[in-house]
């Protein structure tokens, strides 16, 4: 939808706003007659080329929040409306929020304290700050204002969201994953979950500084990788798994060539040398879809000396095992798990999903002789992310594969479990150094 589809749109929003407003019992936006006639002027005067160029030009915004500042002043004073200066501003606000951001949550969108933004229907938008989530005074107007920001997301995507096909997953031009679904499935109206996207990367120092881990573990994680040892990070939802694979991303050498896979691309790595895939949903008639699959199998032709994939959760990941088992050592990828024991029972779900007929101990094999170390990562109950196990995969016996804890979380603390890994031997083969005391 072009930009000046939706400033007509808006335009109907306000008019029927006004309408409904009458209503003792509603709250009366004390702006929404001023707002009516705003936007029938900018429907007006605004050129069509400058609309249409702001959707592939993002210098125009300035050129197109002056336009719309100088109408605003106009129309006030043409009503002969009388507004203190922080009224006025709230207003240019509020209009330039709808025109070129996305509405009441464009303000909560740019708040970088704001880690996620979920909207349940018109009336009750929750954030998250700090790991703990509250509901703020934000509301939209009703269930067609929703909508209206969930097109203006979706649209430039070539992407779409209605009846037939009412669940979307998206992201914003800064990187941040949106989910949207609508009725009839969300009976309490259009749902919108936003997981914002961090403009600065968060570095190993960063996590040191959290207590997300410790100074020795983050040592150890790093020889982990340059030894180039399989890790998988495990934990749920919202854990910080991708934060955290983004930061053992960094610790790969920058001479090597890196293939990163993802659904929604959110890596950002500092290497000079990384080619980014994303997959691509079916297009309208169903049609034209590309799977983490599709992307795994081709990045085995692009000559990849790491395969870094956001996360596994189908038949991917057994052509990511075959993978690391031909050569492809020093892969990385997360998984949703509550512990390492289950991250290892899920993969075995996972390679079935991709339609061979293994059997169990063939895919256990599998799993054993290509996963070096698991990660799990958990957020706690203050809202901190932590990591809670980091676990060795040391081999199978019988039908069972065998793990070792190497550092566990206990008594506030993520600390040594006095066992030496096996893995320890390679890191020292390629000629890294740990300190002597790190699994005391």
């Amino acid at each position: 939808m072009s930009l000046l589809a939706r400033l007509e749109r808006q335009k109907e929003h306000e008019e029927q706003k006004q309408q409904t407003s009458a209503s003792p019992h509603r709250q009366v936006d004390p702006f929404v007659k001023l707002k009516g006639k705003i936007h029938e002027e900018l429907v007006s005067e605004i050129d069509s080329k400058l609309l249409k160029s702001l959707d592939q030009d993002s210098s125009k915004t300035k050129e197109l929040k002056d336009k719309v500042s100088q109408v605003v002043q106009r129309v006030i004073n043409e009503e002969q409306v009388t507004l203190s200066r922080a009224e006025s501003q709230q207003l240019l606000n509020q209009i330039i929020d709808e025109v070129i951001g996305f509405g009441p949550i464009n303000s909560l969108i740019l708040d970088p304290e704001v880690s996620e933004i979920m909207v349940n229907g018109p009336k009750q938008v929750f954030v998250e700050r700090n790991g703990c989530l509250e509901l703020t005074e934000i509301t939209f107007r009703d269930n067609e204002h929703v909508m209206h920001i969930i097109e203006k997301i979706v649209a430039p995507l070539g992407r779409r969201i209605d009846e037939s096909s009412p669940m979307v997953d998206a992201r914003l031009p800064d990187g941040s994953r949106v989910n949207a679904i609508i009725p009839p499935l969300a009976l309490t109206g259009p749902t919108v979950t936003i997981r914002k996207f961090a403009v600065n990367p968060l570095t190993v120092e960063d996590l040191i500084n959290f207590g997300t881990l410790t100074v020795e573990v983050a040592e150890f994680i790093a020889a982990c990788v340059q030894a180039r040892l399989n890790i998988v990070v495990s934990g749920g939802t919202g854990s910080g798994k991708t934060t955290l694979l983004n930061v053992l991303s960094s610790f790969i050498p920058a001479d090597e060539r890196i293939v990163t896979i993802e659904d929604a691309a959110e890596l950002r790595l500092r290497q000079t040398h990384v080619v980014s895939l994303e997959s691509r949903p079916p297009n309208i008639e169903g049609k034209g879809a590309i799977t983490i699959r599709d992307l795994v199998r081709n990045s085995l032709r692009m000559r990849p000396d790491r395969i870094v994939i956001g996360e596994v959760r189908g038949g991917e990941a057994l052509d990511m095992l075959q993978a690391m088992n031909t050569g492809h050592d020093g892969s990385l990828t997360t998984g949703h798990a509550n512990s390492p024991r289950d991250m290892l029972a899920r993969l075995e779900t996972m390679v079935l999903m991709a339609g061979m007929d293994l059997p169990v101990r063939a895919i256990r094999e599998q799993i054993a002789s290509a996963i070096d170390l698991i990660i799990q990562q958990a957020r706690l109950k203050d809202g901190s992310r932590k990591i809670v196990q980091i676990t060795e995969v040391q081999g199978i016996e019988g039908e069972v594969i065998t793990l070792q804890d190497i550092f566990v979380y206990e008594r506030g603390a993520l600390r040594a479990t006095g066992i030496r890994p096996k893995c320890a031997e390679k890191i020292a083969g390629r000629g890294i150094k740990l300190p002597v005391n790190l699994f005391m």
